[in-house]
């Protein structure tokens, strides 16, 4: 399991220097300091490539709204159906709506 291999005592600080944050403005602020314009655009096409696949979106289509590679795409689609659970914990809480249409499957 991955989870396992990036656990760390640096891990566990920066992911309660998140938790800590309390609205979007601390968000870009924070992460403005930590992470390049191009980790973040990564990160958050991954996010939006995941969102795309619940929604039962084609590869053509998601590379031509996100610009993610079928690589990427790929990936995300295995974390999405083998991985920990991440990405549909927030998905889920994001979107509600389609955590509910997901449900009734």
């Amino acid at each position: 399991m991955q989870i396992d291999k990036i656990r760390s005592e640096q891990t566990d600080q920066l992911f309660k220097a998140i938790l800590e944050l309390k609205d979007l403005e601390e968000c870009y602020k924070f992460f403005d300091d930590l992470a390049t314009m191009s980790e973040l655009q990564s990160l958050a096409q991954r996010l939006e490539v995941a969102h795309a696949l619940r929604q039962k979106k084609t590869y053509d289509r998601i590379q031509n709204e996100t610009g993610a590679s079928t690589a990427t795409i790929s990936r995300v689609r295995r974390c999405v159906d083998y991985g920990s659970g991440g990405y549909n914990t927030v998905l889920d809480r994001l979107y509600p709506e389609l955590a509910e249409n997901d449900d009734k499957k």
